[in-house]
């Protein structure tokens, strides 16, 4: 069954051509060009996943109130920003609101379709019955790669899509250094070093939220940064 996907743009020309992309991707779309009408057609249908801008029209936030409206009326739509915006405050507003992930609007359509696809993905895979062969285990950290999920401890690390990726990209050789160009590519999205580290940073506090004591991500100063486990600490699949 096709997908319906939501874009929520102020920008006509910029909203005509997410439409079309979609379109001929064979996704059924709807656009908004504010978020009071997103917000209503919501009330009576929930889309599959919504794209939306921060600034809409003269409503400098008005995408991050129709997100906050949006997560309280739904957990499970994935959301995402696509915004021109692209300070370290956007983004962190924008996760914390409960998107999934926040690209800017320099990020490639192949890009954006992976992501688009990424989440969907995700959805569906949350509906089925968990498939071991899709789990990696390092030490207390715990993976499943189809459902890009993560537990630390037994307790959910609620990660996005992209923090998912830098964390596999770390466990999938613990204790090796990934440069930030490695990370940066392992991210499936357009970020530079300084976003890196801000990932980074971020994945931190959420693993520290769980866990007063974690502190498997090593900074490699110069080099970038490793997963690091004790001694019988171990990878499995």
């Amino acid at each position: 069954m096709n997908k319906n996907i939501a874009i929520v743009e102020d920008e006509d020309s910029i909203r005509e051509n997410y439409r079309d992309l979609f379109t001929r991707q064979g996704f059924r779309v709807a656009v908004y060009a504010d978020g009071d009408s997103a917000l209503a057609a919501f009330q009576q249908r929930l889309p599959d996943l919504a794209i939306i801008d921060i600034g809409l029209g003269d409503d400098v936030e008005g995408g991050f109130d129709l997100c906050r409206e949006l997560r309280a009326m739904s957990s499970q739509v994935p959301i995402i920003f696509l915004s021109a915006r692209d300070s370290e405050l956007d983004i962190v507003s924008g996760l914390r609101l409960g998107a999934d992930d926040y690209l800017t609007k320099e990020t490639s359509v192949a890009q954006i379709l992976a992501r688009v696809s990424a989440l969907l993905r995700r959805v569906q895979a949350l509906q089925k019955p968990e498939e071991p062969d899709q789990t990696l285990i390092c030490d207390l950290l715990y993976l499943n790669l189809e459902r890009m999920t993560a537990h630390w401890k037994s307790q959910q690390v609620d990660l996005t899509v992209t923090e998912f990726y830098l964390v596999h990209a770390l466990v999938i050789r613990p204790g090796h250094v990934k440069s930030r160009q490695q990370l940066m590519d392992a991210s499936q999205s357009v970020v530079d070093e300084n976003t890196v580290t801000s990932h980074i940073k971020r994945l931190r506090k959420k693993f520290i939220a769980l866990d007063g004591d974690f502190d498997a991500i090593k900074t490699a100063y110069g080099l970038g940064y490793r997963w690091q486990v004790d001694d019988e600490g171990s990878l499995r699949k």
